[in-house]
């Protein structure tokens, strides 16, 4: 069940970038600057981080034009804002382990609200490494099934070199180690694959699910607040969410 509940979690990310496109493009804005600025370049070619945040932000529909001004931008300007990339961690309702990753020019701003979130949903946040353990860095592709041979695109992500491939519902999900995650993503890119999600994430050993519908509101709550937040990068949790 655990593919289900990461294309669940993809899907849930979708439907949100669908209604809140402007803050998607802020928050991959975002990480495109500070890839730019980390990396010295603005060419994705001698970048992998900007390579890899480039990739990112077309898998969420940012138009090139987009793309390209915030690069010219942030290469630019060098009084521009400095973020810093802070991960907090903790528990939800009924457990649930979560993962925050934050790009942030104020973390004393941040770790309030993020302590804030946590305690108005029944949950709480922990310290650094009280659940990231329970999670592996995997680079995670999806690609939509629909016209595809499940055989041919399998065979052309393990020949890529991924680590694992599933059919989950209507998407193939293809998993790598994080350092081969770029050179299988461009090698499909090359054979003309796109995809509707390609990043390095974090993804849990196992799933729990919440048995309690009140506890289940609270944890969609907290999901909620946490990705309307601008800071907010990257949201990785272990709640295996029921299909719709």
């Amino acid at each position: 069940m655990s593919g289900h509940s990461k294309w669940n979690n993809i899907k849930r990310k979708k439907e949100k970038t669908d209604g809140q496109k402007a803050k998607i493009f802020t928050k991959m804005g975002r990480e495109i600057a500070v890839a730019v600025k980390e990396g010295g370049s603005a060419d994705p070619s001698a970048n992998s981080k900007l390579k890899d945040a480039i990739a990112k932000a077309k898998a969420n529909n940012v138009p090139n034009d987009n793309i390209d001004r915030i690069i010219k931008k942030a290469a630019g300007d060098a009084n521009a804002d400095s973020y810093e990339a802070l991960q907090y961690e903790g528990y939800g309702p009924s457990g649930i382990a979560v993962i925050v990753e934050t790009l942030t020019d104020n973390r004393n701003r941040t770790a309030g609200e993020m302590r804030h979130y946590f305690d108005k949903c029944g949950g709480n946040m922990g310290q650094t490494g009280c659940v990231s353990f329970l999670f592996n860095r995997k680079g995670v592709l999806a690609i939509e099934a629909e016209g595809l041979n499940e055989d041919a695109v399998m065979e052309h992500a393990l020949e890529a070199g991924a680590s694992d491939f599933n059919l989950d519902g209507d998407v193939f999900e293809i998993l790598t180690e994080p350092d081969d995650f770029s050179a299988v993503r461009d090698d499909l890119e090359a054979k003309g694959y796109s995809f509707v999600s390609a990043e390095i994430e974090m993804v849990p050993d196992v799933y729990n699910q919440i048995d309690d519908p009140a506890a289940a509101e609270k944890m969609e709550k907290l999901l909620d607040l946490l990705e309307d937040n601008d800071d907010v990068q990257n949201v990785w949790h272990n709640w295996e969410q029921p299909e719709e």
